[in-house]
């Protein structure tokens, strides 16, 4: 007699599950996906982003600080003060700049990060952020090009419009303000519609390992027939953050503007007016940057189960994910299932009766749709074979064969 492996507990629920997403599990699982790896989610990449902000700010303010400062000592009017100031404006330029390049690569970093932990949470797997790391590692300098990319083609783009507007202003003021307004409201919808159509160009660029233009033409052809869907997840989270931010400061702002009015009512400037104001402007901008932080965090998050979402739907990333989580669980070796049957087309991919993959698997990849008739549990018999139990043999752990 032949027994069947050993009993393994059933494998924990992922974040979402492993089927097609509505919009309101897409739209709330963005939120509470904070909870699933808080140590990474919370601790890195919040702590990063707020490190980041305050060196940046702190960095930045202080070379202009020491940099400005040197005009004191200089008599206004002299070469020496010109060359001192644009010695200075130049200097501040450069180390904003210098620190704003690392910002953005810190934040792609975070980004890819976040990207990573979902996926590994949709199959219930909870990585460290070294183990996350190594699987955004190969994608960062293609997250870190498309950024740029990004930047680049948005200030080309206003670069010429505004120098349209200006030109045509100094020829007519009229039709300059004309033209800014229309291109201004045209804008609008441009924005929003590129702005959803590229949604998921970084899971596409750290799940699949694509090229950052193959990534930009796979979000295209992902989010085809799914625009509203993905626009509105989109535009709740960017809503509910600016409308948290908005509660959040305005509170905060009165109280700066109210302050130098209670502590010194008769309008003299004393050291604890300085001080209160400078803390509560202090606070404001901290609290803002952790609502953005966090904005980041649920942005990324909504962008990888939205492209989950389309996979499920088009490709049957489904079928995949489950039959990972199977092979898991029963101790097989498996691959990144992100990488399956990537661009397959789910009704040209079913199995044949015989279990053989169907004419739209490619060839010699493993289908996870293939029929489970052919599958062989580790240290167990195939199906159909002479030696395989009866169901009367079957033995509960502890107990005696079954009579």
């Amino acid at each position: 007699m032949t027994a069947y492996p050993s009993w393994t507990p059933a494998p924990r629920p992922g974040i979402v599950p492993l089927h097609p997403l509505s919009y309101g599990t897409i739209l709330g699982r963005s939120f509470t996906a904070l909870r699933h790896n808080p140590r990474v989610l919370l601790g890195f990449a919040l702590g990063a982003q707020m490190i980041a902000y305050i060196v940046l700010t702190v960095v930045v303010g202080g070379t202009a600080l020491a940099s400005f400062s040197r005009l004191d000592t200089v008599p206004e009017g002299s070469a020496d003060y010109d060359a001192v100031l644009a010695g200075s404006i130049a200097l501040t330029i450069v180390a904003g700049v210098v620190l704003g390049i690392a910002s953005t690569a810190l934040t792609v970093v975070v980004q890819g990060i976040v990207v990573a932990d979902v996926a590994h949470g949709v199959v219930s797997e909870r990585l460290t952020v070294g183990a996350l790391w190594r699987r955004v590692r190969p994608a960062f300098w293609r997250l870190l090009g498309y950024t740029f990319l990004a930047v680049a083609a948005v200030t080309v783009v206003l670069g010429g419009l505004v120098a349209a507007v200006i030109a045509l202003s100094s020829v007519a003021l009229a039709a300059g303000i004309v033209l800014a307004v229309l291109l201004v409201l045209a804008a609008i919808p441009l924005t929003v519609w590129l702005t959803t159509k590229l949604f998921l160009v970084p899971a596409v660029l750290v799940l699949e390992g694509a090229g950052v233009f193959a990534g930009i033409a796979r979000s295209w052809r992902l989010t085809r027939n799914r625009f509203w869907k993905t626009f509105g997840v989109w535009f709740v989270i960017q809503l509910s953050f600016s409308v948290l931010a908005q509660i959040i400061s305005v509170p905060f702002s009165l109280i700066a503007g109210i302050l130098p009015a209670i502590i010194a009512p008769t309008g003299a400037e004393e050291p604890g007016v300085i001080i209160g104001v400078l803390v509560t402007s202090g606070i404001t901008q901290i609290v803002t940057l952790l609502i953005q932080s966090v904005a980041l965090v649920v942005v990324a998050s909504a962008s990888t189960l939205v492209y989950i979402d389309a996979r499920m739907r088009t490709e049957g990333l489904d079928h995949d994910l489950q039959s990972y989580v199977d092979q898991r669980q029963a101790g097989a070796g498996t691959a990144d299932p992100y990488r399956w049957h990537v661009g397959r087309e789910v009704a040209a991919s079913w199995p044949s009766p015989s279990g053989a993959p169907g004419p739209g698997s490619p060839s010699g990849a493993p289908d996870p749709l293939a029929s489970p008739q052919t599958w062989t549990a580790p240290g167990g018999n195939a199906p159909g074979s002479e030696t395989q139990p009866r169901a009367t043999d079957w033995t509960a752990p502890g107990g005696d064969a079954a009579r």
